[in-house]
């Protein structure tokens, strides 16, 4: 009897269990979901892949989003609008959270707009470490703040905060079935790395793109169709057609070129759907394409024409705005050569020539290593730096007191050193060119443009050898002079004026160091002029002391010593000024223009308005000059609003890497820039220099 009671009394103990699991099973499954945030179009949780988790372990959470129909939400390159989701985490230590690893996504066309993203039900996966020293017997909490955007023909950014407590045990438990039912559709979609044996490659056109992979698999039975989707926005135009041919080992697809593509290796997916209508992602590294150029791309400039286009560019560079700081430093160089021997002047020339060619090397030889270290920069690209621009300030300063005798410098600085009249050694004429070069770098000539674009794409040596003609250019007028004294004996003889002349030359010296203290002022703020100023005195002081000394009837040391003193001063100026960061361009404020944005304009084409576009910097004259005679009159205003022209300006001031990207669309590297987007035709590129009927003309297209 005492047995059958026991044996009965175990037989209700696990019926009791048996029943008490089904009932708690439900319960414990739902430890793998957060708590939930709901809204009439998405209901969205933070998931895990396991309800209890061990000491230690590794396992998949996830933002899951359960979307209602026809809305969808984004991937991490959102396309034409939209906003990927994002997830900020509060882990308990030891505990991590890696990155998102993002699903392929699908391509949703709204208009003139298309997107990529998902639509029902999508869940973000992310690795979580477990602590070794958790206890069993603990909870695992995390907390995440996260937003997202969701969008059917309207936009609506969405947010949540989000608590998933997670039981620690001995033995992992899984989540409940629908919860991996739901990583196990985000896993169909995990892209798949490249295989060993495919070749993928991308070729540019003026406005195309052609992606091409070769490999084992690929046969017109196994693609049926097939959609890139880059890694980095604006690589492609998103709404365009993806046209697909396919052959024996090899698919092409033909698109048009996006906004923001740069030339270079780039990432992306390639998403194939085959003949039984499963589609699969692959990531795909991307490399340029041999030389053959896209179809409707133009050919590369031959050697012969970009020398040739290097060199004119070079020699108009003489009469741009941007040298104007330059005229100065050349008029009192040439002031020089008056009354000098035949072999004089000729050195004089030759070494000027020889400075505007070493920087022009040192410049194209900067561009080359940079671009080298994986890094977009332009020409002119020295102004970007704020520490560059107060240091040409202080040297215009410097110049400037050295004309106007406050000071002397050996024999020579700048073309005007100590004893105009007998003036010994070349130094002069060489730092002379260099200045010249340094100086009138912020603007592009006409030519100058499509030459340096092609050449930066070219071998070193071509791009070494077409900076080098394009200096030859510049340095042509002064070198003549050199080479063909008859030139310089037209010039009055030797006297008086010389003095009287270089120091009027000392006042665009001046004029220029003030007009870069304003440039500096856009770059750097209060904060960087403050400094730039207290740089200024400091050069001022050292140079009266500089001359103090060398005027003294005896010899002073204090002088020296406290230019030593000040020269340390404007040292620690320098190393403030380089980790001074950039301002924030102010907002375009003439002609209703709006700051350039690739998206902008993207969206502005779609809709079929005209657009002007016009890349500027506050260190470009040449840009300056243009926006008050041409582009502010009221002539072109009146004739952007009768064609409904919508003005955008880009400020290239501080380093912007979308500008970068869009000069490097029209293989051009500086300023001025100025395109037309007619309504839905191709672009139309301006020259330089503007008149107002090149302007309105171009409208009229």
């Amino acid at each position: 009897m005492p047995g059958s009671f026991l044996t009965a009394a175990r037989s209700s103990w696990r019926t009791l269990i048996a029943a008490l699991s089904l009932v708690l099973t439900p319960a414990l499954a739902v430890a793998a979901e957060s708590n939930v945030q709901q809204s009439p179009r998405a209901t969205v949780s933070l998931v895990s892949e396991y309800a209890a988790v061990s000491p230690g372990q590794a396992l998949r959470i996830g933002l899951r989003q359960r979307l209602a129909p026809h809305w969808h939400t984004y991937w991490k390159n959102p396309g034409d609008a939209g906003s990927p989701p994002s997830i900020a985490f509060n882990a308990p230590p030891g505990a991590t959270v890696g990155e998102i690893a993002w699903p392929g996504p699908d391509r949703f066309i709204i208009g003139p707009v298309a997107s990529y993203g998902y639509e029902n039900e999508i869940v973000f996966p992310m690795t979580l470490t477990v602590p070794r020293d958790a206890r069993p017997g603990s909870q695992l909490v995390l907390e995440a703040d996260a937003d997202w955007v969701v969008c059917e023909k309207e936009c609506i950014p969405e947010e949540g905060k989000f608590r998933l407590a997670l039981p620690v045990e001995a033995s992992a438990r899984p989540a409940s079935a629908g919860i991996l039912a739901a990583f196990k559709s985000a896993d169909a979609r995990q892209p798949q790395p490249q295989p060993a044996d495919w070749r993928a490659s991308v070729s540019a056109g003026e406005s195309t793109l052609q992606l091409a992979v070769e490999g084992e698999g690929i046969s017109p039975a196994s693609v049926r169709s097939a959609l890139y989707f880059p890694d980095s926005w604006g690589v492609v135009d998103h709404v365009a057609d993806q046209a697909l041919t396919v052959e024996e080992g090899r698919l092409t697809l033909a698109t048009t070129k996006g906004q923001g593509y740069t030339p270079g290796p780039s990432a992306g997916l390639l998403a194939i759907t085959d003949g039984g209508g499963q589609k699969r992602w692959f990531a795909l590294e991307l490399t340029p394409a041999a030389p053959a150029p896209a179809t409707g791309a133009p050919a590369a400039l031959p050697l012969w024409q970009m020398a040739l286009f290097a060199f004119l560019g070079g020699l108009i560079l003489n009469l741009m705005p941007c040298v104007f700081p330059v005229l100065a430093i050349k008029a009192t160089a040439v002031a020089g050569m008056s009354g000098g021997d035949r072999r004089a002047v000729r050195l004089s020339g030759l070494f000027y020539t020889l400075g505007v060619l070493a920087a022009f090397m040192a410049l194209a030889l900067a561009l080359l290593a940079v671009r080298l270290g994986g890094s977009a920069v332009g020409w002119g690209f020295q102004f970007q730096s704020p520490l560059f621009v107060a240091a040409m300030s202080w040297l215009m300063l410097a110049i400037g007191l050295n004309l106007s005798g406050v000071f002397e410098v050996g024999g020579a600085l700048a073309g005007a050193g100590q004893g105009l009249a007998e003036r010994k050694g070349h130094a002069g004429s060489f730092f002379t060119g260099l200045l010249a070069v340094v100086v009138a770098t912020p603007c592009t000539a006409p030519f100058m443009g499509a030459a340096i674009g092609s050449a930066l794409v070219a071998p070193a040596y071509v791009s070494l050898a077409v900076f080098a003609t394009m200096g030859l250019g510049l340095a042509l007028p002064f070198l003549l002079l050199g080479m063909f004294p008859a030139l310089a004996r037209r010039l009055p003889r030797p006297g008086a004026w010389m003095v009287t002349l270089r120091q009027a030359m000392a006042f665009p010296m001046y004029a220029t160091a003030a007009w870069l203290l304003w440039v500096l002022a856009q770059q750097a703020g209060e904060a960087g002029l403050r400094m730039a100023l207290a740089g200024l005195v400091l050069v001022g002081l050292v140079a009266w002391l500089v001359g103090l000394g060398q005027h003294g009837t005896r010899k002073r040391w204090w002088p020296r010593g406290a230019a030593v003193a000040g020269v340390a001063g404007i040292v620690g100026l320098m190393a403030a000024l380089h980790g001074a960061g950039p301002v924030a361009a102010a907002p375009a404020q003439s002609m209703q223009a709006e700051p350039y944005s690739a998206e902008r304009l993207a969206f502005l084409r779609a809709e079929g308005k005209p657009v002007f576009v016009n890349m500027t910097a506050a260190w470009c004259i040449t840009c300056l000059v243009n926006e008050r005679t041409t582009l502010s009159t009221a002539a072109v205003q009146q004739a952007m609003r009768e064609r409904g022209v919508v003005y955008m300006k880009g400020d290239w001031t501080n380093r912007d890497p979308a500008i970068t990207a869009f000069l490097q669309s029209f293989q051009r590297d500086g300023l001025p820039f100025y395109a037309f987007y007619p309504a839905r035709k191709e672009p139309v590129v301006l020259p330089p220099v503007l008149t107002q009927s090149i302007v309105t003309e171009s409208f009229e297209q």
